[in-house]
């Protein structure tokens, strides 16, 4: 496959039937997980705008809330600040049968910290030096541990800021950070390549998607996952719809003791 059609994009029927495929798998995951008291964790890293939240939002849009939860961190606190830097990472690991999905983590550190100037540089590097002894300790523990790098190139992310800017619904994904980030392009690639030498590492590889059509991105992200986690079918439990009992004489109270919404449905035109 030559290069130009490995960035082609994917037409959206044949994206939309693989994905909802793709979904059907991750709710048997889901419930391998369950039942099998597994404890699942997913990275997401990558530029801004690279894709990581539609592909987080295609991931978690048919499971459980319960059991799949995703971790969004806001910037830390005060309190949190003194802490080790892991500690408040570390409230958000999953419990036996969940899987949480971390929209950003703990490599914050390794790219808007340093290269925005938020950590000294001896908090960076002992970032550096800790990181794959945390993440091979999550692993010993039995911590299924997967990380995602999205790449998207200088030129796409430009094209998606600028359509966020022109876009009143979607305007809001933008911050002053995000556009600051166009000015260090090279300052956040160089981050990154360290970041990969440091902690690339056999017991927790980084796994690079290439980003520039969303759409590929979420179906080779998603397709990825599921073959690097050892699930299987699990027969759910016999479910009956019980019979309805019969009547002892309830009768709903009239429409005029309560308030409604109003049919704004009806006004439209059809």
């Amino acid at each position: 496959m030559s290069d130009d059609e490995g960035t082609k994009r994917l037409p959206r029927r044949v994206y939309e039937r693989e994905l909802i495929r793709l979904q059907a798998e991750l709710v048997k995951l889901q419930e391998w997980v369950r039942a099998e008291g597994v404890r699942l964790v997913v990275v997401f890293e990558g530029r801004d705008a690279a894709g990581k939240g539609g592909a987080i939002k295609r991931v978690a849009q048919y499971l459980n809330p319960r059991l799949t939860r995703i971790a969004a961190l806001p910037a830390p606190t005060e309190r949190q600040r003194t802490q080790w830097y892991f500690q408040r990472y570390v409230e958000h690991l999953p419990a036996a049968g969940e899987i949480v999905l971390f929209d950003r983590s703990w490599y914050n550190r390794a790219g808007v910290e340093r290269v925005m100037g938020f950590c000294t540089e001896e908090e960076y590097r002992r970032f550096l030096h800790q990181c794959p002894t945390f993440e091979r300790l999550l692993v010993e523990d039995g911590i299924l541990l997967r990380k995602y790098w999205f790449s998207v190139s200088d030129d796409e992310q430009q094209r998606r800021f600028r359509s966020r800017l022109d876009d009143p619904m979607r305007r809001w994904k933008l911050s002053p950070m995000d556009l600051e980030s166009i000015t260090h392009w090279e300052d956040y690639s160089r981050a990154k390549d360290d970041m990969f030498v440091h902690t690339d590492i056999p017991e927790a590889p980084w796994n690079v998607v290439d980003a520039d059509d969303k759409r590929r991105a979420r179906i080779n992200m998603i397709a990825h996952l599921l073959s690097t986690v050892p699930y299987h079918d699990v027969e759910p439990p016999a479910l009956d719809l019980p019979p309805r009992p019969p009547s002892k004489g309830y009768q709903r109270p009239s429409r005029d003791t309560q308030t409604y919404v109003p049919d704004h449905a009806a006004t439209l035109k059809t």
